[in-house]
């Protein structure tokens, strides 16, 4: 879907294709990554579809959040990613987009996501001023903390009680354990990432969870991906959900399962590979929880 709207943005100007590259609009599973916890909040909070009004704000919000995202993370990376194998094509590390620039991207596309949440109501909007915190502080944890993707956890988890507040306008507590679940997914998922980075990280002084955790990293991540469906069961007992959801949580246990014999050499690209197969588990997890409301 974002592949259509992309080349006739390239073609419109012979920069697009840069800014393109630092938002990852062309890489969007970072994008699809942030939308399938965000749709279960919203589908959890209207026990059904939501309305369109939100649904639309909050899908483009997860687009422009999630470029912004990326922005700020080359930014504060902007002297590392040149010396790191994956990264040192990025528009910042090959200085085909500036500093200056990319924070001027960043301050745009903060700005357009402010202005949706200015459609939603008094409680969402005092609940985005955290958000945006959490996303420009994440990429400068790297520096100070092996937990980076904790932080990187709590800012992709954050629309969930945004969403609750947008659609239902309260934040019962049933919320937090998918904020729970979603954070302990996110740590797992953002884990095995990192591994494909890992010797490059020794090398430069990037840490991470993934040096953090060292040969004991399958075997916590295996824990994380256990605790997070632990979660994810109470969160269909505490809101009376049926066979569909629970057949979403055997899908998304399933694509675990296929994540660690692919990442069982912890060979760089497996890893990687292991890493975007989990857009499909929380695919198969929404599928699941609105196939049960809509067939109620």
């Amino acid at each position: 879907m974002l592949g259509l709207l992309i080349k006739p943005l390239v073609r419109l100007h012979p920069r697009a294709k840069d800014y393109i590259e630092l938002m990852r609009l062309d890489r969007p599973i970072g994008t699809y990554l942030l939308l399938w916890p965000t749709l279960w909040a919203l589908w959890l909070a209207a026990e059904g579809v939501p309305d369109i009004s939100t649904l639309i704000i909050f899908v483009l919000g997860v687009i422009l959040m999630r470029a912004a995202g990326c922005v700020i993370n080359d930014y504060a990376d902007r002297d590392f990613d040149g010396h790191v194998e994956r990264t040192r094509e990025r528009p910042l590390a090959t200085g085909r987009i500036s500093a200056r620039q990319a924070l001027i991207a960043f301050a745009m596309l903060v700005g357009l996501s402010g202005l949706l949440v200015l459609l939603t109501n008094a409680l969402t909007i005092q609940l985005a001023f955290v958000g945006v915190g959490l996303a420009a502080l994440y990429p400068f944890c790297k520096r100070f903390t092996f937990y980076p993707q904790v932080v990187l956890g709590a800012a992709f988890s954050w629309a969930i009680p945004m969403a609750f507040a947008a659609q239902a306008g309260t934040l019962p507590m049933p919320l937090w354990l998918l904020f729970i679940a979603n954070l302990l997914w996110t740590v797992a998922y953002d884990t095995e990432y990192a591994m494909c980075d890992r010797e490059d990280d020794l090398r430069i002084g990037i840490k991470s969870t993934a040096i953090l955790f060292g040969d004991a990293d399958r075997l916590i991540i295996g824990l994380l991906q256990g605790l997070t469906l632990v979660c994810l069961l109470l969160v269909g007992a505490r809101f009376d959900l049926g066979l569909y959801y629970y057949l979403g949580l055997l899908g998304m246990t399933l694509g675990f399962a296929w994540q660690h014999w692919l990442m069982r050499e912890r060979e760089r690209l497996a890893c990687l590979q292991a890493f975007l197969s989990n857009h499909w588990a929380g695919m198969l997890v929404f599928i699941g929880l609105a196939l049960d409301y809509a067939l109620r």
